[in-house]
């Protein structure tokens, strides 16, 4: 027998091997131990190739967090340095911490929106003032650590003056969209900020009157580049993207809300950039942070969304806040002053 086997006889003469079972050749050994062998060689000398034969995926356009729904983030300009810079250095420098790709803030709306109220620039028509809130200095600190950072805007609510008392801002979109279009420009002239990316209204029906109103404004003073995302609830507007070509011209990307790693076929008959842009994991602990993981995952290769915005990215709230324990890191007021 060859080294390293010893061999035994069968009653009928045949060399097989030693142990309790009796009934396997040597032979058939031989051949299994090559065929093992050939196999991992086999493996190890492969290489995986890239084949573009059947086309391209869809481009990814980002990893976000949302600073909106009222006040999420509110209490993180007041934090004490060395904690706030580290914290905006775990959000938005590349290749460090979350490393987002993408800023989505609410544009103030003096309403409460959720968690708490936002300021508006613009508390009645003829008032402009763009130095409240804080939005604009997190959208400048974000900006300062990527400054590829792309950033959206999205109403959650609208002063009164808009809607002339009601609470419907689509009964004048002309003034809607001037109000929208002044944040734009202001971000621009006071903050130097460009604004990438607009929305409707969050959560609420979308009126297509009002979006390509909205687009033909933005396009009459010069914001071109600046793209519609519509409309930051169900997948809904698809079906009229399909069958109005202005409001196809108007919409850049379809935005959807917990889409549950899935879309509808309207949507991407569209052939439009489909987004999930707001999402949720769970606590952000270890099973938050895998949860997270499979859901950017199963939204590309399920859904073929290619950017997603977490709600909020930053919960720094008060400690009774039912959502303080959220998402990608908690950290409250309470917190950091029990640490001083």
């Amino acid at each position: 027998a060859p080294i390293g086997i010893v061999s035994a006889l069968s009653p009928a003469g045949e060399t097989v091997l030693p142990g309790p079972d009796r009934r396997m050749h040597f032979r058939d050994f031989i051949i299994l131990f090559f065929y093992v062998c050939h196999c991992l060689y086999s493996c190890a000398a492969q290489s995986y190739v890239l084949d573009d034969k059947y086309g391209l995926g869809r481009t990814f356009d980002g990893i976000g967090g949302l600073s909106g729904g009222g006040a999420t983030s509110r209490l993180l300009v007041n934090y004490p340095e060395p904690y706030r810079s580290q914290i905006l250095d775990y959000l938005f420098k590349p290749n460090f911490g979350a490393s987002l790709h993408i800023l989505k803030v609410e544009i103030g709306g003096d309403a409460q929106t959720t968690d708490g109220t936002e300021s508006s620039h613009m508390h009645y028509k003829d008032d402009e003032n763009y130095f409240r809130g804080y939005e604009w200095w997190l959208m400048k600190e974000a900006k300062k650590r990527n400054p590829n950072i792309t950033l959206i805007g999205l109403p959650w609510a609208f002063p009164g003056w808009v809607g002339s008392g009601k609470n419907w801002p689509y009964d004048f979109p002309d003034i809607t969209a001037y109000y929208v279009v002044s944040w734009i420009i202001g971000a621009k002239q006071y903050h130097d900020l460009d604004i990438n990316y607009v929305g409707i209204w969050n959560e609420r029906k979308f009126d297509t009157k009002y979006i390509k109103v909205l687009r033909e404004t933005l396009n009459r003073v010069g914001l071109n580049k600046v793209g519609i995302i519509a409309a930051d609830g169900d997948w809904g507007i698809s079906n009229a993207v399909l069958v109005d070509v202005y409001l196809n011209d108007a919409v850049q990307i379809i935005g959807a809300h917990y889409p549950g790693t899935l879309t509808v076929s309207e949507a991407l008959m569209s052939d439009k950039q489909l987004w999930s842009s707001e999402d949720y994991s769970t606590f952000n602990d270890d099973v938050g942070g895998g949860c997270w993981a499979r859901i950017l995952n199963q939204n590309y290769v399920n859904g073929r969304m290619t950017a997603y915005g977490l709600l909020s990215f930053s919960p720094v709230l008060w400690i009774f806040n039912p959502y303080v324990y959220d998402l990608i890191h908690s950290v409250t007021y309470f917190k950091v002053n029990e640490k001083n």
